[in-house]
């Protein structure tokens, strides 16, 4: 699976609203990291707000050109910003990494080698073997995450994954293309979307345990939120694409097929 001369290995999308805070230091982190790896990448920063997060991202980009920005003054939510992100993206491997980093970007030695493999679709987990959490979320939150995922699953499926919700996924470029594609949620619910609709392509997906800190952001309100997020899922229920399978996605997933017939799995 190597790439063209002028694509480089990973692009790195890094949704952001209202995070001039920290923006800078994320990019820097990543590109800390990345450099000294020797890794070639790009990182696009898709920033919504009006708080000067693009503006600081264009003072970086104007000095390096593996740096861009997209975004709009208007809170167009992050499903649309990382699809923005991810259908331009050139890498042979892309993801999203979220600007609070919460998981930092070394966890992606972890992803490279299944995607590497043939994975299409290589996900950051909180609860897979492997996972280290170094900060939990207060209580409430984590309690309401245990509530998310039994309504979640009774409503769309995705039995056998457990956490839809890190916001650390990598793609094929392919599979990133094809799925970016058709996805249509512009809110949190994305990554649900996501997955479901990777089950109905008929991709593997592969859940890695990675790093994790909360970092204590107090801006989701539970009520609304919660809302939000089951109409949202509602409408990934009934959600009907092009060209879609007949594939049952509501039955518990098969374990992955042994890697010496991944040469006849999709990419």
């Amino acid at each position: 699976m190597s790439g063209r001369p002028d694509q480089p290995l990973l692009s790195i999308v890094v949704p952001a609203y209202n995070e001039v805070q920290r923006i800078a230091r994320t990019v820097a982190d990543i590109q800390s990291f990345l450099d000294g790896r020797g890794y070639t990448y790009e990182v696009i920063v898709s920033a919504d707000g009006t708080d000067g997060t693009r503006e600081a991202v264009a003072a970086i980009a104007a000095t390096d050109p593996r740096v861009s920005v997209i975004g709009s003054p208007e809170r167009r939510g992050k499903g649309r910003g990382v699809r923005e992100g991810i259908l331009r993206a050139r890498g042979q491997f892309v993801g999203n990494v979220d600007a609070d980093y919460k998981t930092p970007i070394d966890q992606v030695e972890r992803m490279l080698p299944y995607l590497r493999e043939g994975y299409p679709v290589v996900i950051g987990s909180r609860r897979a073997e492997g996972t280290k959490i170094e900060k939990h979320q207060p209580l409430y939150r984590r309690v309401g995450s245990k509530g998310f995922a039994f309504v979640m699953r009774a409503m769309v499926g995705l039995y056998g994954i457990n956490d839809t919700q890190c916001g650390f996924k990598f793609f094929s470029r392919s599979a990133a293309q094809r799925l970016f594609t058709k996805q249509k949620i512009d809110g949190y619910m994305f990554d649900v979307e996501i997955l479901r609709l990777a089950r109905l392509e008929g991709y593997r997906i592969k859940e890695v345990g990675v790093r994790w800190a909360d970092d204590g952001d107090t801006r989701y309100d539970p009520i609304s939120g919660t809302i939000r997020n089951a109409k949202e899922l509602l409408r990934i229920r009934f959600m009907r694409y092009d060209e879609d399978r007949a594939r049952q996605v509501d039955a518990p997933a098969a374990s992955p097929p042994a890697l010496a017939g991944a040469g006849n799995a999709r990419r």
